[in-house]
């Protein structure tokens, strides 16, 4: 778990860091701004796609099944609670709206 809290991490200040790395440029022609965008639109995607199959790797690295098999019993049961509840609540506010016949 602890290596999925830090991938995580990982890519948000990634994300964070190009954020803080573009400085702001004073106003050129659009062609060289569409150049320009167009190379920081490349390196963009290609970090991405680094980092997409970085975590792809550590994933499957780290993947569980008992994990995901507990994770998939939990939210069974949790759905079934909220569906319980969720029909008991609608019910008592149908009969509230509804009022005393």
């Amino acid at each position: 778990m602890g290596t999925r809290y830090l991938l995580a991490l990982f890519l948000i200040l990634l994300v964070l860091g190009f954020e803080v790395q573009g400085a702001p440029t004073p106003q050129q022609d659009e062609a060289a701004s569409a150049t320009l965008f167009s190379q920081m639109q490349e390196s963009l995607l290609g970090y991405w796609d680094t980092a997409k199959t970085a975590a792809q790797d550590l994933y499957m690295k780290t993947y569980l099944p008992s994990m995901d098999e507990n994770f998939r019993d939990m939210y069974i049961k949790n759905t079934a609670a909220v569906t319980t509840y969720a029909g008991i609540f609608t019910d008592q506010v149908l009969s509230m709206l509804k009022g005393e016949e």
